[in-house]
Parts: structure tokens; sequence; C-alpha cells
């Protein structure tokens, strides 16, 4: 397929090589304009907002994903096969499961379980085991170090679901198999890094506890996860170092 796609506008050259993925078109805005230089327009169709700038002179695109595996699936499909991009960094918000995160801590999912029928899509005669990239992980792990942050690494969930049955959620399973926090895109991206040969990860801040009443407004979502942001931009330096 040639560019621009059927959701993506932007040119040939007009995204860059490494690209943060917030859910929220808002966000995308936000992280475009309080710390990329020169930051341009490159995506607008249907209102899903990308935007290429720099960060300490290194090219980044920060392009918002939508709500969902079906969403992020589209989007990271085009950036990784049509406009060669390398790498994709999923920045969004998790509810946690287990009872030592905290809201505002940031999670790092080595691996995303998914009750999601995505992964069949790719013919695999098995159960797939959507996997982050290491070079990512590792290089996301020394960027938050650096900022005197410790990631919490581990399985996390990407779930099709955001409300279920009373009962019906699963939640207690998952908790008792040492999974961290639920999403909501995670498997898919790494689905798709892993079909392309690239590589993906998924930051997430937690933004409430599914087993106490805490948990952060939509305004806070949208503009307070800078310390997230800044790691997964400085991870994005990092990369291109490589």
């Amino acid at each position: 397929m040639s560019v621009p796609t059927p959701h993506i506008a932007a040119e040939k050259g007009q995204i860059a090589k490494t690209v943060l993925m917030p859910g929220d078109p808002l966000r995308a805005k936000f992280i475009a304009e309080t710390f990329l230089e020169g930051a341009v327009l490159v995506n607008n169709v249907r209102g899903v907002q990308g935007h290429t700038g720099t960060w300490k002179g290194v090219p980044v695109t920060v392009m918002a994903s939508g709500m969902g595996i079906p969403a992020i699936g589209i989007y990271s499909w085009e950036l990784y096969n049509f406009y060669d991009v390398d790498n994709i960094i999923r920045i969004g918000s998790a509810g946690a499961f287990r009872d030592d995160l905290k809201l505002m801590d940031i999670v790092a999912g080595q691996a995303a379980c998914t009750n999601s029928n995505y992964i069949n899509a790719f013919g695999v005669k098995g159960s797939f085991a959507p996997i982050a990239d290491f070079t990512l992980l590792s290089k996301a792990v020394e960027a938050a170090k650096e900022r005197g942050v410790e990631l919490k690494v581990g399985n996390i969930l990407s779930a099709d679901n955001f409300y279920y049955p009373p009962g019906l959620d699963g939640s207690d399973e998952w908790k008792r198999m040492g999974v961290l926090a639920v999403e909501m895109e995670a498997a898919g991206l790494y689905c798709n890094a892993a079909y392309a040969g690239k590589r993906a990860l998924c930051l997430c801040t937690i933004s409430d506890h599914l087993y106490r009443q805490e948990y952060l407004s939509s305004e806070d979502r949208q503009s307070s996860f800078t310390q997230m942001m800044e790691i997964a931009l400085d991870t994005a330096v990092k990369m291109a170092q490589i």
C-alpha cells in the first residue's frame, strides 16, 4: 500500500522511526506542545492527531491510537508496514490488580495476556505469547533509573471489554496469576510488531485500582502523566543511538 494510507494522512518521511502512542488524541497534542521542538501536525484523520518534532535533537512522532486492540491494530500496522517505523511505545493508563501498586506508578508490560481474538488472525497453531521487545524494555528501564524512577516490570492484561457483567471480569484469576494491571491495547501492538519484525513496548501509568476506591480524573489522565512521557521520549533518544 502506498502512503498516505486510509487512516494516516502523513506523507513519506513525515513520521519518525520511533512513535509514541497514547490512546487519547488530546494527550498526543499535549505531548507535542509540551515536549517536542518544532512539532508539526502530520495527521488528523478522524481527529487522531499525529505530530512530529524533536526531543534532544532526535526526531520523534507522537500519534494517538484510539481505544482498544482493533484501533491500535490499524494504526500500528500502517506505521510499521507502510511508514517504515521501527519502534512504537504505547504510553497509556492502566488499572492495577496488584496490592502494592499505587496511583501514578509506571508499569512496563514485559508481556501482555489478552482475552482478545486478535491473535488468531495470525494463523499460529497454538497460543502466541505477545511480548515486548527486550531492547526497548531495557532502554526504558535505563531511562527511568536515570530519572530516579523504578518501573514496575511484568505481565499485563490487554482486555477487550472495559465493562463486564457483575462477577465476570476475571480480575481475581488474573491477579492470582501475577498479572500487574489491565489496559486495552498492548497485546495487539505486540502481535503487529512481531509480525512486522519491529519493536514495541507498553508503558502505563496506574490511573485506578481494581481492589481499592482509587482513581484519577479524566483531566489527570490527559495531562499529568509527564514522568511516563519523559521516560518514553528518553527511550526514543537511546534507540536512536543504537
